[in-house]
């Protein structure tokens, strides 16, 4: 399975980015980008690619004891900015970015100690992809316009084990799947 944990920001304050999305779109070179679906936006916390399912048992384990040594935290979608020479565009994180961050780490060392490879550790980067750009679509002036935004402020209760299948078809703009395949609050409340 291709897994990831991640943070997935509740409807109301999906509404509101969804909503700013649509001003972007407005903006000339908008038509060029990929746009994430909405069913697609998260922070990302650590991504696992393929995971053995052998493996997924112990990572489940490791994952929600990494859940229960936390405790919810404030947070709210704000800003953006670039990856990849622009080429992706993200929205960042205002709050308890430093909560959200030890998170990360959590869900990393779980699932190195589960087994699972996970390569180079980086330095985490709170961001939720937007969109990408496969031709020469520079994202910057849709960064620059997300400077100004900032949604409201939400709890951050859970931690989520999102699979994701990659699309299949060859259709154009087609996007991935997701699915949560397992929650775990954070603290052990709820």
């Amino acid at each position: 399975m291709r897994l990831f944990a991640a943070v997935l920001p509740p409807d109301d304050i999906a509404d509101e980015l969804a909503a700013e999305i649509a001003r972007l779109h407005t903006l000339p070179g908008a038509d060029g980008l990929r746009w994430t679906g909405r069913p697609g936006w998260h922070f990302t916390l650590a991504f696992y690619g393929e995971v053995d399912d052998g493996l997924v048992p112990e990572l489940t384990a490791r994952l929600s004891r990494a859940a229960h040594r936390g405790t919810p935290f404030e947070l709210a979608v704000r800003g953006g900015g670039h990856f990849g020479h622009g080429r992706a565009l993200w929205a960042g994180a205002a709050g308890d970015v430093p909560a959200l961050r030890l998170l990360a780490d959590r869900a990393e060392a779980a699932a190195r100690k589960a087994g699972v490879e996970m390569g180079e550790h980086r330095r985490y980067k709170a961001h939720l992809t937007l969109a990408r750009s496969r031709d020469a679509v520079d994202v910057r002036q849709f960064a620059e316009a997300l400077d100004a935004f900032e949604g409201r402020t939400w709890t951050v209760g859970e931690l989520v084990l999102v699979r994701s299948d990659l699309p299949k078809s060859g259709v154009p703009g087609e996007q991935p799947r997701y699915e949560p395949v397992g929650r775990w609050a954070l603290g052990g409340a709820g």
